[in-house]
């Protein structure tokens, strides 16, 4: 289930529509924001509430990072042993 970030923005009555829109699409375009709810006051002001998916990066376990290191250390000890072998006549 995704997660989000909400941000309010009060917009003050004497915000025009044309106004409200492009600070709407200011924070859309230039944040990742997207419009969850608008709510139009009785005095004219508006309550914009805003989201945004937060994307968490996944870490890699230690075990992984040991499973690498082992092939590594194996596949030099294997190219070791035959160029052992390749010297003795």
């Amino acid at each position: 289930m995704p997660e989000f970030s909400y941000r309010v923005v009060y917009l003050p009555r004497s915000t025009s529509r044309d106004a409200a829109r492009r600070i709407l699409t200011d924070h859309a375009e230039h944040g990742d924001w997207e419009l969850a709810r608008l709510r139009l006051y009785p005095d004219g002001s508006r309550k914009a509430t805003l989201r945004r998916q937060i994307i968490r990066a996944v870490r890699t376990g230690e075990s992984h990072v040991r499973q690498i290191g082992k092939r590594a250390v194996r596949t030099i000890q294997d190219q070791q042993e035959r160029a052992s072998q390749d010297r003795e006549p």
